[in-house]
């Protein structure tokens, strides 16, 4: 089976168009869906200012960071560990985004694209339960995932909570990839009866965004999500996915 790395950031804010940085890589390994115990993790110096909004969702600010090594000193060791794998990150575009500007501000010829595959376990979650919330923090209640812990965010805490979670998420699948191979579906084992509504219901009134729009809309929810521990107003007022 494909060696995975399950991989989290976290960073001084939200846009790396505007300069924000990574200041904390955490990834663990997953072999045969059993964690190995092999991982990297390290904090980074920013050269910058951490927003404040930032630094209450994971608590490293720029006095604890001041000593600590630059991205150029560290992503050799980074690119090694993650190269050839498939990395299961929680909304992947937020935190490849920032490591391919980190590499295109190295001056790197390559994105994390061309060293390995990307899973996002965001998306996955959204497949499989529409409608609800799917922050990191709703997936470990859905799936028992203890994460009593998880006083604020942490890269390499965050990787562990979420491999425990894509474990789960994918349980009971593992036996059917022979079957996905060879005939190009598979069936989800793990699947949730559905619900049917009891009476007729109104029909609906649907206005419907252009597809930029509707992009666009996500990519912002998401990062606020994410920086906010799933405590995503727009879409906790929706009833849709923290």
């Amino acid at each position: 089976m494909a060696r995975q790395i399950v991989l989290d950031t976290e960073t001084t804010g939200l846009e790396p168009e505007e300069g924000h940085r990574i200041i904390e890589i955490g990834c663990v390994e997953v072999l045969n869906r059993r964690l190995t115990g092999s991982r990297f993790h390290v904090y980074l110096n920013p050269d910058r200012e951490i927003d404040q909004g930032a630094v209450e969702v994971h608590g490293l600010d720029n006095a604890f960071l001041a000593d600590k090594p630059h991205f150029e000193d560290v992503v050799g060791d980074f690119l090694n560990f993650v190269d050839g794998a498939e990395l299961i990150i929680h909304n992947a575009p937020f935190d490849t985004g920032f490591i391919n500007a980190e590499l295109k501000r190295q001056g790197h010829p390559k994105s994390l694209a061309d060293h390995c595959a990307v899973l996002d376990t965001l998306a996955m979650a959204r497949k499989k339960h529409p409608g609800q919330r799917n922050s990191l923090d709703a997936l470990c209640k859905r799936y028992n995932v203890n994460n009593a812990h998880r006083e604020l965010h942490g890269a390499l805490l965050d990787a562990e909570i979420l491999a425990e979670v894509y474990l789960a998420m994918t349980g009971g699948q593992s036996a059917l990839m022979l079957e996905e191979d060879a005939v190009g579906s598979s069936v989800d084992a793990a699947a949730t009866p559905a619900l049917f509504a009891s009476g007729p219901r109104p029909a609906l009134r649907v206005i419907r965004c252009g597809d930029e729009d509707l992009q666009a809309h996500e990519k912002r929810l998401d990062a606020v999500a994410k920086s906010s521990g799933g405590r995503c107003v727009w879409r906790q007022a929706e009833g849709g996915q923290g």
